[in-house]
């Protein structure tokens, strides 16, 4: 079997980069430059949970810029910068995500969350396109992401072995995710995802005919390891996705349609064999497997993919808004489904539904187009591929392999988020750039023939997208980290035991960490929701500043409501700012529209029966009731009726 050496030749005879990196920016110095700084922003950003808590972006974002500016440096001591086509397709969309993210979302503090989450993984496409020519860059590129791989996969079998609960960063692992495990991300289904771009290329490399046996056998044992790290996390999708990619390989890279179909079933039959044993001799695995056939399908991912769908409908052309998702949720939350989801579960239908279909076809169509273009696995040409060509003939291998890899993370995202998680977005964008890498570049100018200033245009343009991503990013990730800290504290608050009182100091931390994330991003209406939030914990602990903080904790929600209409915990915080002020009627209508934002919140009814207990108790009673009916395990509600039942308010 040979189908990991039908990768084309460049036209001309000549491999693509070559050992020189043929119209690369600078030669060996720059590219380990870049390729060093590449790696270390994806290390930093994997092993912090994978860049999902906002402190982790920070450096982050600064690692990406400075391999930008790298890569721009070397191009304007050469006077040109040569473009790939694959490179200008990521711009449509990041143009057309910024604009939605200013005009059309109606949470814009997410939707910019959103677009940078999307620019920092076409920036970090953009510098290894263009700034990793040579075959030796790629390789030690890939190489650092394949020890990155290893060390996730020894954390995730530490976590089976010694602590399931043990994550990065000092976390604890979720209940829903015990027995699972996750390495260096807080969901195991993220080290899924890592591991699905890893395998196919070892794979690829151990299949290469004419490499030395120790090459072979050490990349055997690096596709079995992986593979043993995709078993730990007891990711059906991922599972399913790699099978569907590793049987459609050879129909991508074999000739022969006989030959091709008997490939694809023969590998098809052994996988289902395999998944079989792994599925009798691992229980959590059986276990995960047989819940799924008794379901017949995932429930709760059928409800967010519903939800998307009709958000989708709603305004099909540019969707619901950048980052919205989340929030509009709400108007199609069934009846006792109580998880927040913050994005839909499929990536695919997740951008359909905040950017509609303009987005998604200037994100995924344009992708597809561009990715297939450069990375068919057939060619015409096969004769010319040498399997004993050294190292030329390993790249080829390697990017068949990563193609595969690209296909089973690509099948992934039909069932989760990975595009959202920065150091997946990051890790999917280097292994696309190795793929396209050496197809289609040209020079923007030609050196000698134009003035230094015109050869610059390109680098400008690219340079003012790293600036915005400074200007914007910084003080944004800067603001949400220190607003989840101070929200945290105020949550441990609310959860003290019946009577405790609460401690004034805390809630006057968490007001002046509050007060800095709005002043780093005043844009950010959360951030201004819980400072509403923290005035009236404040107003908990010193009942006799009630009105004072009723006061501060309005202002606070109404800069909330000024930013977005459409999040019910905004009007919420009002409310509650205006009964501390005595205000009953004014807060009666917040609480209303609260509830016609979210009419299946359990938690949203809890607080409109507090607020009705004020003056009816009879109707604090019936909204009650709802609460419990939509959620029978809400503790404080469950509380609160105990203490009616037995004749106390």
């Amino acid at each position: 079997m040979n189908f990991v050496n039908k990768w084309p030749r460049r036209p001309g005879g000549g491999e693509e980069g070559g050992k020189g990196g043929a119209g690369g920016e600078g030669g060996g110095a720059v590219e380990g430059l870049v390729a060093g700084l590449v790696l270390a922003n994806l290390w930093w950003t994997t092993l912090g949970l994978g860049g999902y808590r906002p402190e982790t972006m920070p450096v982050s974002l600064t690692l990406s810029v400075a391999a930008l500016v790298a890569w721009l440096a070397a191009a304007w001591r050469r006077r040109g910068i040569p473009l790939h086509g694959a490179a200008l397709a990521t711009l449509p969309f990041l143009a057309y995500a910024a604009a939605n993210a200013a005009w059309v979302t109606p949470v814009p503090w997410l939707g910019w969350r959103d677009w940078l989450g999307w620019a920092q993984a076409a920036m970090v496409f953009w510098v290894v396109l263009h700034a990793v020519k040579g075959t030796g860059a790629r390789f030690f590129l890939f190489g650092g992401m394949v020890a990155l791989g290893v060390v996730a996969v020894a954390m995730a079998a530490d976590q089976r072995v010694n602590d399931p609960g043990w994550l990065m960063l000092g976390r604890r692992q979720a209940e829903q995710f015990l027995g699972r495990s996750s390495g260096p991300f807080g969901i195991p289904n993220s080290l899924a995802a890592l591991l699905l771009l890893l395998l196919p290329p070892m794979l690829a490399l151990t299949l290469q005919r004419g490499t030395r046996a120790w090459v072979r056998v050490g990349c055997g044992y690096l596709a079995a390891l992986f593979a043993a790290g995709l078993v730990l996390t007891v990711s059906r999708g991922a599972w399913l996705a790699l099978c569907a990619a590793l049987a459609a390989w050879p129909l991508l890279a074999m000739a022969g349609k006989t030959r091709r179909w008997f490939w694809s079933c023969g590998i098809a039959v052994a996988l289902a064999l395999a998944s079989a044993v792994v599925c009798l001799q691992v229980p959590s695995v059986g276990e995960r497997v047989g819940r799924l056939l008794r379901d017949r399908v995932e429930v709760s991912r059928v409800i967010l993919w519903n939800a998307g769908w009709r958000l989708f409908c709603e305004s099909p052309l540019v969707g619901t808004g950048a980052g919205s998702y989340n929030v509009l949720f709400e108007r199609h939350r069934p009846a006792r489904f109580w998880d927040q989801p913050q994005w839909a579960h499929n990536d695919y239908l997740n951008t359909l539904s905040d950017y509609g279909a303009v987005g998604f076809l200037l994100s995924f169509g344009l992708g597809a187009v561009f990715l297939g273009r450069w990375s068919v696995l057939r060619h015409r040409d096969d004769a010319a591929a040498d399997p004993r060509a050294g190292s030329a003939a390993r790249w080829r291998a390697l990017r068949a392999g990563l193609v595969v890899g690209l296909l089973a993370f690509a099948f992934q995202l039909a069932v989760d988020f990975s595009l959202k998680i920065p150091a997946l977005a990051q890790a999917a964008a280097v292994a696309a750039a190795l793929v396209a890498a050496g197809e289609g570049a040209r020079p923007a100018v030609r050196p000698g023939r134009v003035s230094r200033l015109v050869a610059a245009v390109p680098a400008l343009v690219v340079a003012a997208m790293a600036a915005l991503l400074v200007v914007k990013g910084l003080p944004l990730y800067r603001a949400e980290a220190a607003r989840i800290e101070a929200h945290a504290s105020i949550e441990r608050t609310a959860r003290l035991p019946e009577g405790a009182a609460p401690d004034a100091s805390v809630a006057r931390h968490a007001r002046e960490q509050l007060q800095r994330a709005v002043e780093l991003d005043p844009g950010n209406a959360q951030a201004w929701s819980d400072l509403a939030e923290a005035c009236i914990a404040g107003a908990r602990a010193e009942p006799a500043k009630s009105a004072a903080f009723g006061r501060e904790a309005e202002s606070a929600a109404a800069r909330a409501l000024a930013r977005s209409h459409v999040v019910p915990e905004f009007w919420v915080r009002r409310g509650v700012a205006l009964d501390l002020q005595g205000r009953w009627r004014d807060a009666w209508a917040d609480f209303t529209q609260a509830l016609t934002l979210a009419p299946r919140r359990a938690d949203i009814w809890y607080y409109y029966a507090w607020h009705l207990s004020l003056r009816d108790v009879v109707s604090a009673r019936r909204a009650l009731a709802t609460c419990l009916a939509l959620d029978p395990w809400n503790r404080p509600a469950l509380a609160w009726q105990q203490r009616w039942d037995g004749g106390h308010r």
